[in-house]
């Protein structure tokens, strides 16, 4: 998994809370299980209309929001079902970081498995950072280290995170990379057990 320590990157503002994961990643995504290519399907109702034409009114398809790479979204963001195509799309797309006052818990999950960072702040701080989004100048800062957001204003906002999950994004550990860190005891246990219960071998 690819590590989360510094983010510098432009930031998209998303107003609409209880945005689900059919809507971040519509059903007739879902059919494959790479995860490469599912950035053309992020949001795609809402990036494109019946024929298949970008919708120039959607926040990521205007051109002062290419590239972007933080997206601050409205409450309760990633409701819904449970799949986890919902943060590969993203992160395809290009998407490292997602800012909002609350995540279904599910995708919230998800994202640390996959090295997405969600950062929850207050709906009185989201509101202003979104507004920051909709400026001119709306290149943001986040710092897992520090646990901070620092907004093109040079405001900074403080988010919390749980300590083995900020240690785990710092190092780029999934489930599988922590159980690595460890392969030396299990390598150990492995062979005491053959030599104490050589008859199961």
């Amino acid at each position: 998994m690819q590590k989360f320590d510094h983010l510098t990157g432009p930031a998209a503002p998303l107003a609409m809370a209880n945005i689900d994961t059919d809507q971040i990643i519509p059903k007739q995504f879902l059919k494959i299980v790479d995860r490469e290519g599912l950035g053309k399907g992020l949001f795609y109702d809402f990036r494109y209309d019946m024929d298949g034409q970008p919708k120039p009114d959607f926040v990521l398809n205007q051109p002062a929001y290419k590239g972007v790479s933080i997206l601050v979204a409205g409450d309760n963001f990633g409701c819904g079902s449970s799949r986890e195509h919902a943060p590969w799309a993203l992160m395809d797309f290009g998407v490292r970081c997602v800012i909002s006052s609350s995540f279904a818990d599910i995708f919230y999950n998800n994202c640390f498995s996959n090295g997405l960072l969600p950062v929850t702040v207050q709906p009185d701080e989201l509101h202003a950072l979104m507004g920051e989004a909709r400026g001119g100048n709306h290149v943001f800062s986040v710092d897992l280290e520090s646990q901070t957001v620092t907004a093109p204003s040079g405001q900074t906002y403080r988010f919390e995170i749980d300590a083995g999950r900020k240690e785990k994004m710092l190092k780029g550990l999934d489930a599988i990379g922590e159980t690595l860190e460890h392969v030396s005891a299990i390598d150990r246990f492995e062979e005491k057990r053959r030599m104490t219960r050589a008859w199961e071998a």
